[in-house]
């Protein structure tokens, strides 16, 4: 079947669509404006909008609803650049299909294909939509993201694939019958509409935000029956502690995020690290343990064919041409080994394009061997490869044998070289071969690898040990050669644990185990994840960076599934962060800028709630000391508002060196204790700054009120450029940014009392020089013992 032309493909594609799974971008919109609307946050001040029409208050209405349109259209841009910013990062990691186009191969986006198309497959492959196989040769397909089964099912020509599934061996074409969201893949989406397991970000926000709705809700109960204590009208109390719960809340918290993670995966991008899934910065910056594989990154990845030698040790050109020719017809995964062989036979003049192949039995996980059969006259001859230690099984050798070969292979795996073997039997033909085949086998020799750690491994492996990042070694090669090279980058050897060790434990045992093990050896896929499963049972975040299709079970298990750009697609798809180039080092910075990220969100919101837990304190304790309310509500919206723009730019802000040393983690003790000790001293100045108020300047309800907003919103600014930092904050200048802005709303409360449209609608007042000036000499004060008190709280 030739597969279509290019126009019948646009015909058709205009007719059925993109093959894709995302929403439309009107759907994807809305969806975002509604997450907007739906906050609780939101709700909230709707429902203090709805009691302010209640009171009649007309104006007080309509600030806050300007309010919650301002606040809800912030936080849709920012998501929605954010959103954009990785849905364009994401086209460069875009799935791409072998598809027949005018009789010819071409290779095209998956998105590109239609109804008709006919796709070529091999092993680490995705397919990319439901179909019916036109050919398939020792096709094994995982289907586990459709049924669960963790095992592969082979299919033979006429059955069905389906979109999502991946290729684990063998070859294939199929006729494309459907696409998108008309795919078995596609309806299960749209039915469960499920979203993925919480991340440990995700897990840290939610938990914050109960402890925010449990300190609201015991702040509002207060003031509510102190309020209807004083005989105060209740819709009033009610609006008003309505507003002091708004106030403790940080309200473009999901703006200021969704503005860090899109600089974040922009700054990544620039280091060559495409992020796939937002939450994965959070989530690479809180990563205490590496697994990664040993090919290609703590190796230097262009593997060599060493020696080509017989089964008694000596150079054979026989064994190098048998080999040649298993590498060169085989049709399953591709990997550097068989690309080393070619590469030199090539260079000996061997060419296999005159040999007639007749079957091929695939490479599993299991047997760990490759046999290709070709014609050899009235005969076939069978020629298999593969792990030392399987193929010697499938050899008629007397034990004796066995262990001398043994011991040779150890003394060359102890000097860094990878050992395959090579096996051939002659057979009487016949039109299909299988595993039962790969026996009585004569060994015809043994081919040596080798593949040196990288120069820069051990400096890579010592920074991400500085930064907290312990990183473990896992490897389907022989244990040996794994040792040789942990040795060599600085992990420990000896401690090691081996796949057969593996399988002999129960999980109890494992969790105990991996925490203390560098170097996992001859595993297999289940065993990998395995793995990650038992050192996040022990509470580690976890990370994992794999290539293969034998990682794809553990970078789906990962805490953030690490890949690069040139792995098979399941392992690509599998990942939430793709690395441009094999390198530690580009991940260490990876880590360096995931922490960053975090650590300006968690700085936005201890210094946020701490400031306003001590304005709300301030507010709850004079209320009933009063005669009349501190602040009105919509004064309290506004103060809060303005006093989160400024953060829109924390994401640019610096972070101390010492927090980029250590794992970023959510501590909820921490903030809790940070917002009680700065929050109440905040407290601790307001009181006394509504005694001088009151005493000094016999203030009035106006003049009070317009007094204490300037003074709370500018300490409010002012604590963040002090609390930014746990050094002395003249020591570490903010990021320009940070900076203006700050000082730009710093004016604007100083002005508000002043510029007469603002000031009637807010109720503010003009204050004297006098009054400013006794303000200013508070915030100085107030300053000073904050730097006096955070040396002792980070000390």
């Amino acid at each position: 079947m030739p597969g279509l032309t290019s126009a019948e493909a646009a015909q058709r594609l205009e007719r059925y669509g993109r093959n894709a799974l995302e929403p439309a971008p009107r759907a994807a919109t809305l969806r975002l404006l509604a997450r907007q609307f739906a906050s609780p946050l939101v709700l909230i001040l709707v429902f203090g909008a709805l009691v302010s029409l209640a009171l009649r208050e007309w104006l007080d209405a309509w600030i806050i609803l300007a309010i919650v349109l301002g606040s809800a259209a912030l936080g849709f841009w920012q998501e929605h650049r954010a959103s954009a910013a990785v849905a364009k990062l994401r086209q460069r990691l875009a799935l791409a299909a072998r598809v027949l186009r005018e009789g010819a191969p071409r290779l095209l986006p998956a998105a590109e294909i239609v109804p008709g198309d006919v796709v070529l497959l091999a092993a680490g492959n995705l397919v990319p939509a439901d179909g019916r196989l036109l050919e398939a040769c020792d096709f094994l397909v995982s289907e586990a993201s459709l049924t669960g089964e963790s095992l592969p099912v082979e299919k033979a020509s006429g059955d069905k694939v389906f979109a999502g599934t991946s290729v684990r061996s063998g070859t294939a074409r199929f006729v494309v019958e459907t696409t998108g969201r008309a795919t078995a893949h596609g309806a299960i989406a749209a039915r469960l509409a499920s979203p993925q397991g919480e991340t440990e970000f995700a897990r840290g926000a939610r938990q914050f935000g109960y402890l925010l709705l449990r300190v609201a809700l015991a702040v509002v109960l207060a003031v509510l029956v102190v309020n209807q204590w004083l005989g105060r009208p209740a819709l009033e109390s009610l609006l008003f502690a309505v507003a002091l719960a708004v106030g403790l809340t940080p309200e473009l918290l999901p703006a200021i995020v969704a503005v860090m993670l899109s600089r974040g995966a922009r700054a990544m991008a620039a280091n060559g690290v495409i992020v796939r899934r937002l939450e994965a910065i959070e989530d690479l910056g809180g990563m205490a343990v590496l697994c990664t594989d040993k090919t290609g990154t703590l190796t230097e990845g262009n593997v060599v064919l060493f020696a080509a030698l017989d089964a008694a040790g000596g150079e054979s050109a026989e064994c190098l041409r048998l080999a040649h020719l298993n590498a060169a017809l085989e049709t399953g995964i591709d990997n550097p080994l068989d690309a080393a062989i070619v590469a030199a036979g090539e260079r000996r003049g061997l060419d296999a394009g005159g040999e007639r192949k007749i079957d091929e039995i695939p490479y599993d996980f299991t047997r760990k061997r490759l046999t290709v059969v070709v014609a050899l006259g009235d005969e076939h001859l069978i020629i298999t490869k593969g792990a030392f230690a399987s193929v010697l099984a499938a050899c008629a050798l007397d034990e004796a044998a066995r262990e001398r070969l043994g011991a040779w292979q150890r003394s060359q795996a102890e000097r860094g070289y990878r050992v395959l073997a090579l096996a051939m039997k002659r057979a009487a033909a016949k039109p299909r071969y299988a595993r039962e085949d790969e026996t009585g086998m004569t060994l015809v020799g043994f081919l040596l690898f080798l593949d040196p750690p990288k120069a820069d491994a051990a400096a890579a492996v010592r920074a991400l040990a500085r930064l907290g990042v312990r990183v473990k070694m896992v490897t389907g090669d022989e244990r040996h050669v794994a040792a040789h090279v942990a040795a060599a980058i600085g992990l420990d050897a000896g401690a090691l644990l081996t796949g057969k060790q593996i399988a002999a434990m129960r999980d109890e045992a494992l969790w105990h185990h991996a925490e203390r093990t560098d170097v996992f050896a001859e595993v297999d896929p289940q065993q990998k994840e395995r793995i990650v499963r038992a050192l996040q049972r022990r509470g580690h975040a976890v990370g994992y960076l794999g290539d293969g299709i034998n990682d794809a079970p553990a970078l789906h298990a990962a805490d953030v599934g690490i890949s690069v750009d040139g792995a098979v697609d399941v392992a690509r798809e599998s990942a939430d962060v793709v690395l441009l180039s094999r390198d530690l080092d580009v991940l260490r910075r990876g880590v360096e800028e995931g922490r960053r990220t975090f650590a300006n969100t968690l700085k936005y919101i201890a210094i946020t709630t701490s400031s306003t837990f001590g304005n709300m304190i301030s507010m709850a304790l004079a209320t009933p000391l009063l005669p009349f309310l501190p602040l009105a509500a919509k004064q309290i919206l506004l103060n809060n508002f303005l006093a989160d723009l400024p953060f829109l730019a924390v994401a640019t802000d610096k972070v101390d060196a010492q927090r980029l040393e250590r794992v970023q983690v959510w501590n909820l003790r921490h903030i809790r204790r940070f917002m009680l000790v700065f929050g109440l001293l905040s407290t601790a100045f307001d009181l006394f700054a509504f005694v001088v108020l009151l005493k000094l300047f016999d203030a009035p309800e106006p003049l009070f009120q317009t007094a204490w907003f300037v003074l709370s919103l500018l300490t409010e600014l002012a604590v963040i450029l002090a609390l930014r930092t746990q050094g002395p904050a003249w020591r570490s200048a903010p990021s320009r940014l940070l900076l203006w802005t700050t000082a730009a709303v710093a004016a604007a409360a100083l002005a508000a009392p002043y510029l007469s449209p603002l000031a009637s609608l807010f109720g503010f007042v003009p204050l004297s020089a006098q009054l400013v000036a006794v303000l200013l000499v508070i915030l100085g004060a107030y300053l000073a013992t904050v730097e006096a008190a955070k040396r002792a709280f980070f000390a």
